[in-house]
């Protein structure tokens, strides 16, 4: 027998790459590596529409089935939106090779059966078998009978040279690998609003609220960004692109899904989807009793992380595993109650006291109903619909309820450390529980935020910049976070910045009223009166109410503007609105302040440290409202009774 091995060892080298490479029109795909070209020029594609293209290629002219696609690209051990994902990924591969479901010209589709690869398809089939006749050896002319041995040797010799392709293939695949980048890792991600599919708007707040609780629940995981709920409420109902989202927020992955309820049963789905690519890493349904809605939650949560490759730290699992059940009525109270906070309106804050209220009730040792009273009370004692003392007392009641049943809870050491700073000017007390607050939680963009205004009023603005530039990273679309953020440049002397700060909130919204007041403080310290007047106007304007705020600052401005007739008129407005119980003392002192009329301010000043007023706690920060007072020797004496730590 005489055998050709350079032949042999070159059919099984191409035979090897012909399994690894697969042509049909004008593409290519090579199965080692998971790439699919177009006249040589490579597309991209998703993971799992590049599998089922190599699933169909398999076996082109036969129907794979949807179970069978299920079987090999769906863990088994995962509640899946199947019929969802499969129904996207087939969508996406036609997209990328140009085909229809109408009139397919690779992929065709048999109803509620499967699909079938319809093109000719170049190294399958026939071809095989044509390769492997090239390989039987050929016998002399003389006809000698084969023993068995010779064919024995054809089979090591055959055997060996495909050997030799197959490590020579291993070692090009190696090499490959290592010049291959790898996929970047997740560190952050985004809540979307999870859709109300009830068909019923009623059941808003159920969606809205589970969002929340998700965040939070993702939020609590150590090594992820989680974005907070302010700016994910952007994208509600948006037409974007999960791509768009992601580089608007910043984020390596979003999470989306929905909501429906049916009676006592709700269904979730999510799905993990990475923001550069469009890639979906993960998808799960969950279908439970109403009661169970905490549960949910956490599994969709852990199911994350573990796609995700982020391991529950031993103080996560602890406080999962200690976490007490809640009454499914509590529960349901508390997102009701959350669902209006979130308005912040007047009218949706009480709602939302009246809410929490009846969780706390239903189950008097819900720590996370009393959280929300807490928060809803110390923003009624700041909003003017509360008298502000009784607001913040209540406030404060609430918090230590909360801590005293749940201590890991970072919301209400947050509003306990607000209510130490503003009202009772417990400066120790204050720091210590904002620290515990963005300890428990590093994502908690509200916890940042309040601690950054503490750093400023005692003059550590350094700290207090790099705070309030966490909270925005953590929320990067809050409208009040990036004000604030130019408010604690502003403090600290840094105008430039402050004021190319407030220009990008008011390109968020030109609208914003509390902008529009900051960039009349930027220009205030630039001794441009006119325009600093002209933007406390327009911060009034834009208000929906008479905001004693914006109308003290309108008045602080006529006065440092020379206007006085008219400051005067504002500070008779103040007045009229202190008597009805509308105004704090502290705002007519201000105004007297600017004025130049020191006797009045002080004694204004005097009733409003009696009354614990909040404005006091900025008695300190320099640019801003007490600025005229502080050559006064009495400015000193009320700045340390306020006890402002140097």
């Amino acid at each position: 027998m005489v055998i050709d091995y350079g032949r042999a060892l070159k059919l099984c080298m191409e035979s090897t790459n012909r399994t690894r490479r697969t042509q049909f029109g004008a593409f290519e795909v090579d199965l080692r590596s998971g790439e699919l070209y177009k006249h040589g020029i490579r597309l991209k594609v998703q993971d799992q529409p590049f599998q089922i293209l190599a699933l169909l290629l398999e076996r082109p002219g036969d129907v794979v089935a949807r179970e069978e696609l299920r079987q090999k690209l769906w863990p088994a051990d995962t509640f899946v939106d199947f019929d969802t994902g499969l129904n996207s990924a087939i969508k996406k591969l036609r997209d990328v090779l140009g085909d229809s479901a109408e009139d397919p010209r690779y992929i065709e589709t048999l109803p509620r059966r499967g699909y079938r690869f319809v093109a000719p398809v170049n190294g399958s089939a026939g071809q095989g078998e044509r390769e492997k006749a090239l390989l039987v050896p050929q016998e002399p002319e003389s006809h000698a009978p084969a023993g068995l041995g010779r064919r024995v040797l054809w089979l090591v010799v055959v055997a060996a040279a495909c050997l030799l392709g197959v490590a020579g293939w291993a070692w090009r695949l190696s090499r490959s690998h290592q010049a291959t980048p790898t996929v970047p890792p997740i560190q952050s991600l985004a809540v979307l609003p999870l859709q109300n599919l009830s068909g019923d708007s009623s059941q808003d707040y159920l969606a809205d609220g589970m969002t929340e609780e998700l965040i939070g629940r993702l939020a609590n995981i150590q090594g992820l960004r989680v974005i907070s709920r302010t700016s994910a409420m952007h994208f509600k109902n948006t037409q974007l692109s999960v791509p768009e989202i992601a580089r608007i927020l910043g984020v390596d992955a979003i999470v989306e899904g929905s909501v429906i309820r049916e009676g006592d049963q709700v269904r979730v789905h999510a799905q993990l989807i990475r923001g550069a690519s469009d890639e979906h890493i993960w998808a799960g349904e969950y279908q439970r009793q109403c009661r169970s809605l905490l549960t949910v939650q956490d599994e969709v949560a852990r199911n994350i992380a573990e796609r995700i490759e982020i391991s529950l730290t031993p103080q996560d699992r602890l406080a999962r595993a200690s976490a007490r059940p809640v009454e499914p009525e509590a529960y349901e109270d508390y997102l009701k109650g959350r669902y209006f906070f979130n308005e912040r309106t007047q009218d949706a804050l009480n709602k939302s006291i009246g809410f929490f209220e009846q969780a706390t009730a239903q189950d008097p040792n819900y720590a996370a109903g009393y959280s929300g009273l807490a928060d809803a009370y110390a923003m009624l004692g700041f909003r003017g619909g509360f008298p502000s003392k009784d607001a913040l007392s209540r406030a404060k009641a609430a918090a230590l309820k909360a801590i005293e049943l749940d201590d890991t809870l970072a919301e209400p050491h947050a509003s306990l450390a607000f209510i130490a700073e503003t009202h009772e000017w417990d400066w120790a007390t204050a720091e210590r529980e904002y620290k515990r607050a963005v300890t428990l939680n590093p994502n908690d963009a509200q916890s940042h935020h309040l601690y950054a205004g503490y750093l400023v009023y005692v003059g550590r603005f350094d700290e207090g910049i790099a705070e309030e530039m966490r909270a925005r990273d953590l929320d990067p679309l809050s409208l009040p976070i990036n004000n604030a953020l130019a408010g604690r440049l502003l403090a600290a002397g840094r105008n430039d910045e402050a004021l190319a700060q407030v220009q990008k909130t008011l390109e968020l919204d030109s609208h914003f009223p509390p902008a529009h007041q900051t960039l009349g403080w930027v220009y205030l310290n630039r001794g441009k009166h006119d325009e600093s007047i002209r933007e406390f106007q327009t911060a009034l304007q834009l208000s929906a109410s008479d905001n004693v705020d914006l109308v003290t600052d309108l008045g602080f401005g006529y006065a440092a503007g020379g206007k006085l007739d008219q400051a005067g008129k504002i500070l008779a407005r103040l007045k009229a609105l202190h008597s009805q119980g509308l105004a704090p003392s502290a705002s007519v002192g201000i105004v007297y302040g600017a004025m130049g009329e020191m006797n009045e301010a002080f004694a204004w000043l005097a009733k409003a440290y009696e009354e614990r007023d909040p404005e006091l706690t900025y008695i300190k920060v320099p640019g801003r409202r007490f600025q005229p007072l502080r050559h006064d020797p009495r400015y000193l004496d009320l700045a340390r009774r306020v006890g402002v730590p140097d």
